[in-house]
């Protein structure tokens, strides 16, 4: 069962979240990617609820249903401040599940606050380095269509070109939850374009930042990282390797930076492997129902 809410963040904006197995005995929340929403993570929150995980998902501020800053003025502490407040409101200390920005904001929280907000990290491709032509590429498709789309299968089309790894497009259905008809009836991504400004500015003063918290992380660490990514490579995964070397790294067979969405299954085992070993801390473990297929 999916329950839907809303979360109000320290300076009052308001977060759509969604929990899955509200029950669940192990706390997962799982933050998305910049350009993203919650829905990036419906095939793995699925999964890993079904494995007993309560599995809580929301949409980043300016993103998808979650409010817009007045104004446009964002900026990356306002998403820690976001992240860091909703891992307290949780139950018990969730693990992270943190995919691009989402694992980067992680990182920072792993390592400056006292106590860590997080039982454990799951870094999505992402490393406190990054490899800035994979990312001038996610920008560039973010920024391509400003005037947004005459239809569902214009913006399906567009997807498809970014995304040639994938074999299916996405249906109407699926691009609902993406896009926002305007006043003008033309379609446009579900995120606030004021975004960008702010954050790509400060994303780059932000490396020293990561790159010190990194070194500090002193909770179990998982880096699954695309074997096809062109946004993590080999040599910012060693750095990472250095900075955390308590840390796990999994490469995925075949996978881009859209890890996920490229392949759900291998990511989601990896994912119930690393929690099993998380809560049971080397003791005997217990058994984790498999995936029916």
């Amino acid at each position: 069962m999916v329950s839907n809410d809303r979360f109000y963040a320290p300076d009052g904006l308001h977060l759509a979240v969604e929990t899955r197995n509200g029950a669940g005995v192990r706390s997962l929340l799982f933050a998305h990617g910049f350009g993203q929403t919650r829905g990036a993570w419906n095939g793995a929150a699925d999964a890993l609820a079904a494995r007993g995980c309560r599995c809580v998902s929301f949409d980043s501020r300016g993103h998808g249903e979650s409010g817009r800053v007045a104004g446009g003025d964002y900026h990356m502490d306002q998403f820690a401040s976001d992240l860091h407040a909703l891992a307290l409101a949780q139950p018990e200390a969730p693990v992270l599940v943190g995919a691009s920005m989402g694992g980067l904001l992680g990182l920072v929280l792993a390592g400056e606050a006292r106590p860590a907000p997080f039982r454990a990290l799951v870094l999505v491709d992402i490393t406190p380095r990054w490899e800035t032509a994979g990312v001038e590429r996610i920008l560039a498709f973010m920024q391509a269509h400003p005037d947004g789309f005459a239809g569902y299968a214009e913006a399906a089309e567009q997807i498809a070109a970014y995304l040639p790894q994938r074999r299916e497009r996405k249906s109407e259905e699926q691009l609902k939850p993406l896009l926002r008809e305007g006043n003008d009836g033309r379609l446009r991504w579900h995120w606030d374009p004021a975004m960008l400004a702010g954050v790509v500015r400060e994303s780059e003063r932000y490396q020293p930042r990561l790159l010190a918290a990194a070194a500090r992380v002193d909770v179990p660490v998982l880096l699954l990282s695309g074997q096809r990514s062109d946004v993590v490579s080999r040599e910012t995964v060693a750095e990472f390797l250095n900075l955390v070397p308590h840390a796990r790294h999994v490469e995925v067979p075949g996978a881009t930076h859209m890890l996920a969405g490229d392949a759900n299954d291998a990511f989601t085992r990896e994912i119930a492997a690393f929690i099993e070993d998380v809560y049971t801390d080397g003791a005997a473990r217990p058994t984790i129902p498999q995936e029916v297929h």
